[in-house]
């Protein structure tokens, strides 16, 4: 069932994908300029793809991650959810600071606040920047995660999908 799941998932990033280009969505519509975000500071861990902020100013967001879906480790349990929930909590400390980036979409339909998590602030909104220092990405580069991109929430799925293809080709977490 994982791997059926997986497989509509992977389809379903390369549709996203293609619409996105389609729109201009991708790294040529990118402007690379500084990068507006969000300080927070990290209260809980909720699971892979969540956790809870409290941001600058005081207001306490539950926060999923843009892009990416890691695999259930809270209600269900299913592979590498555990270790998809560990990666993150070992990077979101209690009491970091980060950086939260929103794109079009803020909310989700459960109310969530939506955002990609710069684990220090970002100069550039670059590809290498990206990879190098957002959370999102390294949970997809690690194979803890898959691309799961909801347009018009797309201003980094170009990354997302080529991290996605190098864990798979690599065999890394899920693609193992």
């Amino acid at each position: 069932m994982l791997r059926v799941t997986r497989a509509r998932l992977s389809l379903l990033a390369i549709l996203f994908v293609l619409a996105a280009c389609a729109t201009g969505a991708t790294d040529e519509g990118r402007d690379n300029g500084a990068v507006a975000t969000i300080p927070a500071v990290v209260e809980k861990v909720v699971d892979g793809d969540t956790a809870w902020f409290v941001l600058e100013g005081g207001a306490r967001e539950k926060v999923r991650f843009i892009g990416v879906d890691t695999p259930e480790s809270t209600t269900q349990h299913e592979p590498f959810g555990e270790e998809a929930a560990a990666y993150t909590g070992s990077l979101l400390g209690v009491g970091e600071r980060v950086s939260l980036e929103l794109d079009v979409d803020e909310r989700d339909r459960y109310g969530r606040l939506l955002a990609y998590v710069w684990l220090a602030p970002p100069a550039t909104a670059d590809d290498r920047e990206a990879r190098a220092r957002m959370l999102n990405a390294m949970l997809v580069e690690k194979g803890l995660a898959t691309v799961l991109t909801v347009p018009p929430n797309v201003q980094y799925v170009d990354v997302f999908v080529a991290l996605q293809l190098e864990a798979r080709t690599a065999r890394r977490g899920l693609w193992a």
